[in-house]
């Protein structure tokens, strides 16, 4: 890793060499802005507004302005004679519980390294404390024209250092809160915890980026000239009107997600039906009944079809015996002999 800062570590009267390095990386997707009549890329020049010409970044300087609008010079020279006693160290202020710190103030992540070989026994004594202690140190340093507050604690074999927002960087979380009064019942609360111990917990390596992933395949499907990935179908974003029926459907969900009845010895949450659902439940009742009364009505009409055809029958062979009875025998004439 490429080192960002060098300075080092005040414990008390023990000072430690360290290298600065960048703990994360950003893996998102950057675009360019273009003109979307040619394609041609829009670029930001630093002009000059006096002279009104493009200035070189070896002239580029820092200014502060004043209320007045008027712009005061800021030398690196000015900044070099600041009483900073924090400007190339990292100095360890406090070891506190690591709960104490609120997640609020997080900021960029840094790994600290031993620069050089005598640096080596101060580091590995400070990252042995802080293990032994359970605890995280808090320390002001300087970084990019700024003092900054930190926090150490131990990674693996490694000392790494959060940057900790100022405590007055931090807004009050006013007017974000529901205003108006609302009351939670405890069968609510209980399908809650249900829900909660259902979903249970996940291995944070197995998350990834969606959104990065989808944009890749869209990147590649336009260089390829080749089909465009179909648009997700959009969620419905109406509100809820059952709160219960909603989390008892989501428990319902993560049971079949989980298998029928869980893992071996895992207890599984159990799900009540609300009252006043039973004309849903006896919906299929209702049906079955109707099914049984249209298949004994419909035997009934083939067993009158199939009397009705034998009586038919019947008279049909009756009327063909009568006809043949009635019908005339015919007479052969006889021969006289002739005299």
């Amino acid at each position: 890793m490429r080192s960002i800062w060098n300075g080092a570590i005040s414990f008390g009267l023990v000072s430690i060499r360290i290298k600065l390095m960048n703990a994360t990386e950003n893996h998102s997707i950057s675009f360019r802005q273009i003109h979307t009549e040619d394609g041609g890329r829009i670029r930001y020049r630093k002009v000059c507004e006096l002279e009104e010409k493009e200035v070189p970044a070896s002239e580029i300087g820092k200014g502060y302005e004043d209320a007045d609008g008027s712009i005061i010079p800021i030398t690196d020279e000015d900044l070099a004679v600041l009483p900073l006693p924090t400007a190339k160290t990292i100095e360890i202020v406090a070891f506190v519980p690591a709960s104490s710190i609120d997640p609020l103030q997080m900021d960029a992540a840094y790994y600290l390294s031993a620069n050089g070989v005598p640096a080596t026994k101060p580091y590995t004594l400070l990252r042995e404390a802080l293990k032994r202690s359970q605890k995280v140190a808090l320390a002001k340093f300087a970084l990019r024209g700024r003092e900054r507050l930190g926090m150490l604690r131990v990674v693996d074999d490694v000392i790494a250092m959060h940057g900790l927002l100022w405590p007055d960087e931090i807004r009050t979380p006013e007017g974000v809160a529901p205003e108006t009064d609302v009351s939670v019942r405890e069968a609510e609360l209980d399908l809650a915890d249900a829900l909660m111990n259902m979903l249970g917990e996940v291995e944070l390596s197995s998350l990834h980026d969606d959104y990065r992933a989808a944009m890749e395949q869209l990147i590649a499907a336009k260089v390829e000239g080749g089909v465009l990935p179909e648009a997700a179908p959009a969620e419905g974003g109406g509100r809820v009107i059952d709160l219960m029926a909603a989390l008892e459907s989501s428990v319902r969900a993560a049971q079949e997600a989980r298998g029928a009845g869980g893992e071996a010895g895992e207890e599984v949450a159990e799900v009540t039906p609300i009252k006043g659902r039973k004309r849903a439940a006896s919906a299929p009742k209702a049906a079955a009944g109707a099914k049984k009364s249209t298949t004994a009505a419909a035997k009934k009409t083939a067993a009158k079809k199939t009397t009705s055809a034998k009586s038919t029958s019947a008279k049909s062979t009756k009327s063909a015996a009568a006809a043949k009875k009635s019908t005339p025998k015919k007479t052969t004439p006889r021969k006289h002999a002739s005299a």
